[in-house]
């Protein structure tokens, strides 16, 4: 497990270039909120986080399946993910943040996480020039 990254894993660089391409500017890892979400929009109060589907227990068939070993450990380790990430997003919450969760399995469908990310966020405050032409 010590080579499972963190931070800057291919669903979240996809979805990174994606908002810049669309005109959104972000901020990384905010270590000052609760659960140190992967994207903070800090003006609009909006974070999201990017899971994976196995390792945050996803209902998808990647994050429904269990390894066939050591299968107790686990289980428990998805759950205490779990636990983490409701406790993360409910203090967020709390502090009057929008959250979204992008799941891994998501990213493959690109137009339809563009939609979504519209959906959530609103109209990027500075459009790309190529939208203004």
């Amino acid at each position: 497990m010590l080579a499972v990254k963190s931070k800057d894993t291919t669903p979240e660089l996809l979805v990174r270039r994606m908002l810049f391409s669309m005109g959104y500017r972000y901020r990384l890892h905010r270590k000052n909120l609760p659960g140190k979400p992967d994207i903070v929009f800090p003006g609009r109060h909006t974070a999201i986080f990017i899971n994976g589907c196995f390792w945050h227990g996803h209902t998808c068939p990647r994050g429904s399946r269990v390894p066939k070993s050591n299968r107790e450990y686990w289980q428990n380790k998805v759950a205490r993910n779990q636990q983490r990430d409701a406790r993360s997003q409910a203090d967020l919450a709390g502090l009057g943040w929008k959250i979204a969760v992008i799941w891994e399995c998501d990213c493959h469908d690109a137009a339809g996480l563009s939609d979504r990310l519209i959906e959530f966020l609103g109209p990027p405050k500075c459009w790309p020039a190529e939208a203004n032409s």
